[in-house]
Parts: C-alpha cells; sequence; structure tokens
C-alpha cells in the first residue's frame, strides 16, 4: 500500500533522517506499521524550537511551503503558493492507494478539497481539533468538518474525531490516542491529600493552554494557607513571561519551570502528582490529561472537547472555570473532601488504562485493512 499523508506539521531533517514532532510522530510510527510505502507532504521548515523524534519507517517527503494568513503581507504571499500546493497535494493523491489528511490546518484544508477529486481511493482523516459543532472555531475549521462530513462531497473515507457527539453522518468514528502499553500498566500510588499537594503542568506554554492561569490559581491557593506546589513541564512563547512573573511575585519557592523534558521524567512527574492542571482554550483529545488519569494523576481543567467525555462529568476529575476566585472556590470543596479525591484517582486510572498503544495499534490495523 503507498500510504500519502497531508499535514501541516513540518517534516525536518534531523542526522540526516526525518523527523517531527514527538508525539505526532509515536503515533504515525504505528500507521507506517501496516503499510509498504510512505510519502509526507507537508512543509520542510519550521523556526521554533520542537522535540523532534525521527520516523522508524523512513518517509519520502514531498516539501510545500507553510500557509500563513497572521498579516496582510504574508497573507498575500500564502495565497500565491494555494495553486502551488494544490497541485502538488493533486500529484501525490493520484500515485497513492490511501490517502491520511491531518486536520485541522491550512493544508488539511486543501486537502479536503483536493480528495474529493478521488472518490474511489480509500482515505482517511484524523481531526485533532474540537469536532463539537457548537465551538466557537475559525471559518477554516468549520470548513473542513463539514467536507470531511458531508458524504456527498466526501466519499471511502473515515474520519476519526475526538468524543461522541450526536447526530453525526455515518462516515464519522470516535476515536482516542494513546501514550502508554499494557507493560506501563500499574496500581497507582497511594497519594496523601491531606498534606502537600503537587501540581503539575504538561504542555507548551502558549496562551492557547493558559499557564499564566495555572501559576495564578495555585499562588492564589498558596496565599490561603495551602501547602501546594506547581511544576511546570513545557516550552513555548509565554516562557519568559512566566518566568518573569514567578520572580516578580517571589513564587520561585513552590512554582518551578522545568521546560521541555523526556517522555521518561514527565511520566515519572505525573507518577507523583496529586494533580494535573491544563487549563486549555481548545483541544481535541488532550493527551496529557489522558496521561495523568493513566497513574491516578486527578486533572483540573475546563470544560472543552470531549473532556466531560474523559471525565464522565466530575466523577474522574475536576472541571473548572477559567477565572482565579471560581477555579480555586471549586478546588477547595474538592480537596476538603479526601474520600472523594482518592475515588476520583481510583476511576480515573481504571478508565484511562483501557486506552493502550496496543488497542490503538488494533484499532489502526482494523482501518487500514477495514476490518
Amino acid at each position: 500500500m503507498r500510504f500519502l499523508v497531508i499535514t501541516n506539521a513540518p517534516t525536518l531533517q534531523q542526522n540526516q533522517m526525518y523527523a517531527a514532532y514527538a508525539p505526532y510522530v509515536e503515533e504515525m510510527d504505528i500507521w507506517f506499521k501496516y503499510v509498504d510505502d510512505v510519502t509526507i507532504i507537508s512543509p520542510t521548515s519550521f523556526h521554533q524550537t520542537l522535540l523532534l523524534k525521527p520516523f522508524e519507517k523512513q518517509p519520502k517527503v514531498i516539501s510545500i511551503p507553510s500557509l500563513v494568513f497572521t498579516s496582510i503581507k504574508n497573507s498575500f504571499s500564502s495565497a500565491f503558493k494555494i495553486p502551488f500546493i494544490i497541485w502538488a497535494i493533486y500529484k501525490a493523491c493520484k500515485n497513492a492507494d490511501h490517502i491520511h489528511l491531518r486536520c485541522p490546518g491550512n493544508i488539511g484544508l486543501l486537502g479536503c478539497f483536493v480528495q474529493i477529486l478521488f472518490p474511489k481511493k480509500t482515505k482517511t482523516a484524523k481531526y485533532a481539533g474540537n469536532w463539537d459543532p457548537n465551538a466557537q472555531q475559525p471559518v477554516s475549521y468549520k470548513l473542513q468538518k463539514w467536507i470531511l462530513s458531508n458524504t456527498f462531497l466526501t466519499k471511502n473515507m473515515q474520519v476519526l474525531v475526538y468524543g461522541n457527539c450526536k447526530h453525526q453522518t455515518k462516515n464519522i468514528k470516535p476515536f482516542f490516542t494513546a501514550s502508554y502499553s499494557n507493560s506501563e500498566i500499574e496500581t497507582p500510588i497511594e497519594r496523601d491529600y491531606s498534606n502537600a499537594l503537587n501540581f503539575v503542568f504538561v504542555g507548551s506554554v502558549v496562551d492557547g493552554k493558559r499557564p499564566l492561569l495555572a501559576i495564578q490559581i495555585v499562588e492564589a491557593l498558596h496565599k490561603e494557607g495551602k501547602h501546594v506546589c506547581l511544576d511546570l513541564y513545557g516550552d513555548g512563547v509565554l516562557k519568559e513571561t512566566l518566568q518573569h512573573y514567578i520572580s516578580n511575585n517571589s513564587l520561585g519557592d513552590f512554582i518551578k519551570l522545568h521546560g521541555n523534558q523526556e517522555k521518561n521524567i514527565v511520566k515519572d512527574a505525573l507518577k507523583k502528582a496529586h494533580f494535573l492542571i491544563l487549563l486549555s482554550k481548545s483541544e481535541g483529545w488532550p493527551k496529557v490529561v489522558a496521561e495523568a488519569m493513566f497513574f491516578g494523576t486527578i486533572p483540573i481543567t475546563t470544560s472543552i472537547s470531549c473532556i466531560p467525555f474523559m471525565l464522565n462529568g466530575d466523577e474522574r476529575g475536576i472541571i473548572i472555570n477559567p477565572e482565579i476566585a471560581t477555579a480555586v472556590n471549586t478546588i477547595n470543596k474538592a480537596i476538603n473532601n479526601v474520600a472523594s479525591l482518592k475515588m476520583m484517582s481510583k476511576l480515573a486510572s481504571n478508565w484511562s488504562q483501557r486506552y493502550t498503544l496496543e488497542v490503538f495499534d488494533a484499532e489502526i490495523y482494523k482501518l487500514l485493512n477495514k476490518i
């Protein structure tokens, strides 16, 4: 099978090998196990730091420019590039046996249009954003969702989405992602919720993840006399802003920025933490929430995308409003009930440990072999 991936995610060269953002590579390595020949059409440059990992099965790469519409100048430049990109995608699709779209994104949107011309080819699309039809999203995202779910325009495709939204077309398949294997399943340590409480944040330190709000909530709990600490793992454009805030407000004794760290370091942190705090404005399947739950760490998060499904309301985690005073009030109510927290931790790990890499691998195999 000649397998084509159409994606915004940049494919970069590292030590004479093709590499990309590590969590994306880990997923695609599973897809690539079941195909003979892999081609990726994507941008091949990126001007920010990425946690890179090489693909196990090295792909052929078709380089296309990125599309950026953040200013008038680069919008004009990107508009001129679109015909070239569409032609490149069309030629790649013509040579492929299976077309795999990674959405949402500008390249994914072009792929959505081009795939209409290939109704007989088998196709999959991974929509990694919020599939909720009521979510506030850019017009381009809504357009991708409309094309993918339109079974007249989009034929012979299974669209993998996060969550189980009602009233979907027959080609929409609720899906998940995974980080840990069956061999990593273990009984979570029994936490003591009556003394010091350790919070962790894992993710890009960018505005959409609201890391500053996470810091301010833990700061507010500390001011109330709670024995709390927060460890933040991840890098991004807000790193310097967060460093200044921690320094200017003398928070360094209990709030630490660790930057990007290896998977095992983050894994160890999740095993020991009491709470994960992730207050994203938008998510698809927030992988780190499932990772934290795997080890019994209770997620504190916002009610977006499939979070209510993952947490089964507030049974397996704590859902808060993204505002300091109300968030602190909700957290205080939760931590005052130690028995409830212990049950929440147990239910969280029981649920998350159902979604292992082996289960994910088996589902990918079924998709590619139409079982």
